[in-house]
């Protein structure tokens, strides 16, 4: 074998080499978790910091790993075809295209990349060095490529179709991800999920209505109203006066029986005094707002008013962060009816129960649009107030009102209905 031609397959397995670094390469730094890069680059790693400035400008990184990848691969193909024509005459043609696309789809394709996949950080991290200088020097050239593609694209009307997700929509996608492979647990996966959707949800979907509300009489006897704060297992009481929508304060508890613990004569005892000043707030404020508010201020409890400032409910610092870590309770919270599963897979679920938290709990996707609650659901599903007994098919499911309390519907059945493709195998 002469030296040239000893040559010329050197320079073929050099040149496949650096196929497989450019294929490589790319994805490992496409692949790269830029959370994680950032963390690495923080730590103080001169390499992350690289890898980031790569990424911070990926359609350059992209354009020269194609241009070098491309050119090393055309290159290698046209010393592989020479050499073959030389030895075998226009057949060679034939050889060169077989033994080549062999070579390059597996060496310098597949397997750089399905290691680059599987170590994404780690080989980032290796290859920035060396793809920082050559970015910059085929700066000039990616970037006439990239206006002539821009231009192109305009051609074809094709230049605003763009995806672009916010950062939550793909924190989002990650979670559902993670949830779907098994390496999350459903809980964090609520949590996390809840989190992101704090700015989405109102309070008016997740307060306390006003017919659920503990409210007490300024006008009370001292003694009558210790006596209802004594028996009653929340902390926070809006007061009124002459009507229960004349809100005149908060009385908290602690409040008044510091009050009463200092007074000499308890029916002298002015309660109406010892409350702070009521706080309203709109039903459409989010609950990240609200969040903040509540930090803010420094108060647990909100009266909710609709957009005629019509009183319609309360919010706490409570209900807010079991929208994130899901139902709190201590040993003075009474058991309320919620979610109950029966043997031949139904559920019966009180009205108030919220379709969010009904969702969370079932891991369904009823709609929660148009409705707060599950009486609510029921209620814009029928457009009227429906009897007990009636059914309802929504979502696939069937809904049974089973409970009614005047015009409010306290409990409904939900069976989970078999889809279709079910139904025609068991008749067959």
């Amino acid at each position: 074998m002469s030296l040239t031609v000893l040559l010329i397959l050197a320079a073929i397995l050099a040149l496949l080499l650096l196929s497989a670094f450019f294929s490589g390469s790319e994805t490992a730094l496409t692949a790269a978790s830029r959370s994680r890069i950032n963390q690495i680059a923080e730590d103080g790693n001169h390499r992350a910091r690289l890898v980031a400035r790569l990424i911070e400008r990926k359609e350059r990184l992209i354009g020269a790993i194609l241009l070098g990848n491309n050119a090393v691969n055309i290159l290698a193909s046209a010393l592989a075809t020479s050499l073959l024509i030389g030895m075998y005459g226009e057949a060679g043609v034939i050889y060169a295209t077989i033994g080549m696309t062999a070579l390059v789809v597996v060496f310098a394709e597949i397997l750089p990349k399905t290691y680059a996949i599987r170590h994404a950080e780690r080989m980032a991290l290796f290859v920035a060095p060396v793809l920082r200088p050559l970015v910059a020097v085929l700066a000039p050239v990616t970037r006439g490529i990239a206006a002539l593609v821009l231009g192109l694209l305009r051609l074809l009307g094709a230049d605003e179709d763009r995806a672009d997700w916010s950062v939550a929509d793909q924190v989002r996608g990650l979670v559902d991800l993670h949830a779907r492979e098994g390496t999350m647990r459903k809980h964090y996966r609520d949590m996390l999920r809840s989190i992101l959707d704090l700015a989405e949800v109102d309070v008016g979907e997740i307060m306390v209505h006003r017919k659920a509300m503990t409210t007490i009489d300024a006008d009370l006897p001292p003694r009558q109203i210790v006596a209802q704060v004594f028996d009653s297992p929340y902390t926070r009481f809006p007061l009124w006066r002459d009507n229960p929508d004349n809100i005149i304060g908060v009385l908290h508890a602690k409040s008044l029986f510091q009050a009463v613990q200092s007074s000499a004569d308890i029916d002298r005892l002015d309660v109406a005094e010892l409350a702070t000043e009521a706080w309203f707030v709109p039903e459409s404020t989010s609950l990240a707002d609200q969040l903040a508010a509540f930090r803010a201020r420094r108060v647990h409890l909100a009266l909710v008013v609709d957009e005629y400032g019509a009183l319609i409910g309360l919010v706490t610092l409570e209900d807010i962060l079991e929208e994130i870590v899901g139902e709190i309770s201590d040993e003075y919270d009474r058991p309320t009816r919620g979610v109950e599963a029966q043997p031949d897979g139904a559920y019966v679920v009180a009205g108030v129960v919220t379709v969010r938290d009904l969702n969370r709990a079932l891991d369904w996707r009823l709609p929660d649009e148009e409705a707060a609650t599950v009486a609510g659901l029921v209620l814009n599903e029928a457009k009227r107030i429906p009897e007990i007994g009636e059914h309802f098919r929504l979502d696939g499911r069937d809904f049974e009102v089973v409970g009614r309390e005047g015009n409010q519907i306290t409990s409904v059945r939900i069976t989970p209905l078999a889809p279709p493709e079910a139904d025609a195998t068991d008749a067959a």
